[in-house]
Order: C-alpha cells, then structure tokens, then sequence
C-alpha cells in the first residue's frame, strides 16, 4: 500500500520533534503550509504558551493563495513581532515540510528581520 503525502510528513515531524524543543532562551518557530494558507508561530514548549503568532490571512485577506513573496513578508512581519516581543534567538522547526520554496521563503524573511537560527 503506497503511504500518503500527509503520513510522510508525519513520520518526518517526529524525527524532527525528537531533535528540538523551544525553550524560553530560544523558542521553536514552527511554521505551517495548507493548501492556500501559510502561519508561523513562535512557541515556548517549556511553558506550552505561543508567544508570537501571524499569517497569510493577516497580510492580505483578497488574495486567497500565498506564493514566496508573501511568505517572505510573513517571516518578516513575524520577525518584527518577535523583537518587539523581546525574542531574538529561535529554533527553527519546518513541520515536516522540506526546506524550499515558501518555507525556505519565511525562513530568509525572519532572517532578514532580526532573528537568529
């Protein structure tokens, strides 16, 4: 029986899962692709608590898909909320999702915006 899309991602998720963790020196930015949507969230798993959060539905609520432009403002704009925050390190967690195209994209975004990993 050939394994769906969604289970590979899943068993990727808890490679990656066993390796990091946010803690409250450097929380896991943890970033999340649906079909036409795109959110990143800064999270503290010691404490369980989201301490930033944003979205494609925050940047523009017309335009229904996201393409890499986009998702570099969205990493940008996460940025500018983490600083603002007092959240300057993170730990980077791409969710199962390879690293390129609009991950790759957020990624280059909060970069660019001040945080480090």
């Amino acid at each position: 029986m050939p394994t769906v899309r969604s289970d590979r991602r899943e068993r990727i998720k808890r490679r990656i899962k066993k390796k990091i963790a946010g803690t409250s020196e450097r929380p896991r930015l943890s970033v999340f692709r649906s079909n036409s949507r795109l959110y990143a969230q800064i999270i503290d798993d010691s404490i369980g608590k989201t301490l930033v959060s944003t979205s494609s539905v925050e940047l523009s609520s017309d335009k229904k898909n996201t393409n890499q432009d986009d998702a570099k403002q969205i990493g940008l704009k996460l940025a500018e909320k983490a600083v603002a925050a007092g959240v300057n390190a993170v730990v980077f967690d791409r969710n199962g999702y390879l690293y390129h195209g609009k991950v790759k994209a957020l990624a280059e975004g909060a970069r660019e915006g001040g945080l480090k990993f």
